[in-house]
């Protein structure tokens, strides 16, 4: 499947492993944030950029899997921006039962089925 920054564009960004096992998304945006309530509009913003459609259970059910990825850093004295650690959060899209999506139009199912390969 492909991957897009919804806070840019849907910009095409791959999935990668650095050299230390971790996954990590080269030139994904970042959006510093200091509080909760810019957090949440950060967030927010993605979700409106994100494909959905209806199905029979959901009329706004999302279309494609969501990954966020939060990096905790802080500031030391002349060493800025020093990673103490790293949040990820995956929301796995089409994930209905199939006897939920029976009634779901062919382009639908195959869509769900594309998502989950």
């Amino acid at each position: 499947g492909k991957l897009f920054d919804l806070l840019n564009n849907r910009k095409q960004v791959k999935c990668l492993e650095d050299r230390k096992g971790r996954v990590c998304f080269p030139g994904l945006s970042e959006h510093p944030v200091t509080c909760a309530s810019d957090l949440m509009e950060v967030i927010e913003e993605g979700a409106r950029n994100r494909s959905t459609g209806t199905t029979s259970k959901n009329a706004d059910s999302s279309r494609s899997h969501a990954v966020l990825q939060l990096s905790l850093r802080k500031s030391v004295g002349r060493r800025a921006n020093i990673e103490h650690g790293r949040l990820t959060f995956i929301d796995l899209a089409g994930s209905e039962r199939g006897a939920d999506t029976a009634k779901a139009s062919r382009a639908t199912r195959l869509e769900g089925a594309e998502i989950n390969t």
